[in-house]
């Protein structure tokens, strides 16, 4: 049998058996490649917080995502493992998968490993970049045998294997070493490159100079060799170090991605930053004639900065999908509970959905989705219109599997003159989340769901939006409260918030949130808003998990439409050979 037909029959076989349609993943005939594996699955025994449609790795640590990118019909994802502990340590690797539709994936062979003095203790963050002639390359941090933090490259050994399995570490690393005024510890995590007018190529390097957060600037004619710009691209006074940087433009007329080396009026850019365990960012403008990044606003070190995401959310990385115009957006989610916990589960940390990302139609903010493909996963389906929830009402929504689901609601508010006023330009969005939580009755709102609660609503995560005035304008404020969401103790059950850039009086309250296990993810304001929370119930697990709509605010809302999926399982982590696929 040709072996790329025995592929496709064995490999239909096995969704099937796993609820998945085949014909979602009929492009799976386009390689016959025999590393392309049988799926057979290693997943440890059953345990609660494990996952059904989020990446994770079968055990141990996983952080930071690297160089995801979309290769010869082919999506790669990179990330940062630790191959020894379910604990970040020494010796860190870039794990390698790679996936047909962005939602079933593969585990291959680790991409780099610590091997040679530039980077003998770990392999550490860094990026792909795609050079003319469909050439991939990776950049990547090395800690080096005196525990420096160096810059270094690695091509593939074979460009023609779709999978891109094995790389080679080139020869003259590192090519960046730490700069005058720049510790050896504050030297990383480099940007994908891209490209100026004249051929010339550049990247961003994180770092931490002069007590203030640096996006460093090195520039190259070859890829090979590289100087540093004598200004940073940025420097902000009130961040910390600045981990995993992203730079990148978004189009300021379409939803579109972009590529990076775009640079024209028809472009803004974004410049992104990790630092105080969250994601930040600023639009702006950028001279490359210059080298200077222009942004709208500085950092300013409070709440009113932007943030890809308000919750447990970090080390986010963006690639431009050549295959449907998308920029992506991949990021980590560590753990709430203790080290001791991950040790005794075997693994820590899981990567966030993929989002696509683009600027809203004001040119001020991200806005942010789940990527299509995930509508795959849904099955089952529940939907209600036209609901009304009065003072106190509460209503399940059943019919679905409220532990592994996907749900998105509208609501309607009848009576919005009717609501209360706050003087937002003094408060912090998280703490009134935190003090007026979803227990507290307002007059619009907290409304919103409970989500992984039990029957008698011991246990809930509460995501809700309060409704305020504030100087002749409607303000929203989107919660995400963890208080009650386990009756374990000694777990992060921090409360989250943030404002919702939209006018509630022109367009109703939309949330779609993503529960899956021991994650939920929130998107409010078709996603100009989003927040992710890792949730550990004692009680509300598997079957026993429960769904419910609220409201506890004094005025009525409505829910114009609610949607309500249970999702299928995702094939993650499966290894085996070719000839396996007989037995199906």
């Amino acid at each position: 049998m040709d072996k790329s037909l025995l592929f496709f029959v064995g490999f239909s076989c096995f969704l099937l058996i796993h609820g998945v349609k085949a014909e979602d993943c009929n492009h799976l005939t386009e390689t016959d490649n025999t590393r392309f594996q049988s799926f057979k699955a290693l997943v440890p025994e059953e345990q609660p917080y494990r996952t059904a449609y989020h990446f994770q790795s079968l055990k141990n640590w996983l952080n930071d995502p690297n160089g995801p990118m979309y290769y010869n019909g082919v999506y790669h994802l990179f990330y940062q493992y630790n191959p020894h502990s379910a604990l970040f340590g020494e010796g860190m690797v870039w794990a390698h998968s790679a996936s047909y539709d962005f939602i079933n994936w593969i585990s291959l062979d680790h991409a780099l490993v610590p091997s040679e003095p530039f980077d003998a203790i770990s392999c550490w963050s860094g990026s792909t970049t795609i050079l003319p002639g469909n050439k991939p390359v990776i950049l990547y941090t090395g800690i080096d045998a005196n525990y420096n933090q160096v810059q270094n490259l690695a091509t593939p050994k074979n460009r023609s294997d779709p999978l891109l399995v094995e790389w080679v570490k080139y020869s003259g690393n590192p090519l960046m070493t730490p700069p005058n005024g720049v510790n050896g510890d504050n030297f990383r995590d480099p940007t994908t490159a891209w490209q100026g007018p004249d051929g010339t190529w550049k990247v961003v390097i994180g770092s931490y100079s002069n007590k203030q957060g640096v996006a460093i600037l090195y520039q190259s004619k070859d890829f090979v060799n590289w100087t540093m710009h004598p200004e940073p691209l940025y420097s902000a006074s009130k961040t910390t170090m600045w981990e995993c940087p992203d730079f990148f433009p978004v189009s300021i007329t379409s939803t579109n991605g972009v590529d990076a080396s775009v640079a024209n009026p028809s472009v803004r850019h974004v410049m992104k930053a990790s630092f105080n365990s969250h994601d930040y960012y600023i639009v702006g403008t950028y001279d490359n004639e210059q080298e200077k990044f222009l942004p709208d606003a500085d950092f300013t070190g409070t709440s009113s900065d932007l943030r890809i995401d308000y919750g447990k959310f970090y080390a986010s990385k963006t690639f431009f999908d050549s295959k449907t115009n998308r920029r992506i957006l991949w990021a980590w989610v560590n753990e709430s509970d203790s080290s001791e916990d991950d040790k005794q589960k075997g693994w820590s940390g899981l990567q966030a959905i993929p989002r696509k990302v683009w600027l809203d139609r004001a040119g001020k903010q991200l806005v942010q989705w789940p990527v299509e493909e995930l509508n795959n996963l849904r099955d089952n389906q529940v939907d209600i219109y036209g609901k009304h929830l009065a003072r106190g009402s509460i209503f399940e929504v059943s019919g679905i599997t409220a532990s592994q689901v996907d749900t998105e609601i509208m609501f309607e508010l009848p009576e919005l003159e009717e609501t209360g006023f706050m003087d937002t330009s003094l408060v912090d969005p998280h703490l009134i989340c935190d003090r007026q939580d979803s227990s507290v009755t307002g007059k619009y709102g907290p409304f919103g769901l409970f989500a992984l609660a039990t029957k008698d609503l011991k246990e809930r995560t509460a995501i809700f939006f309060r409704i305020f005035r504030s100087d002749n304008r409607y303000v929203v404020l989107m919660c995400s409260e963890q208080k009650r969401s386990s009756l374990r103790n000694n777990l992060d059950k921090t409360t989250y918030g943030a404002f919702v850039d939209i006018d509630p009086h022109h367009e109703m309250v939309s949330l779609r949130t993503l529960i899956d296990h021991s994650i939920i993810e929130s998107f409010g304001g078709k996603g100009k808003t989003c927040i992710t929370a890792r949730v550990y119930p004692k009680l509300a697990i598997n079957n026993e998990a429960h769904l419910f709509a609220f409201n506890n605010g004094t005025m009525s809302v409505t829910i114009s439409s609610l949607h309500a999926w249970s999702m299928n399982k995702a094939l993650i982590n499966y290894r085996g050979s070719l000839e396996d696929t007989e037995s199906c």
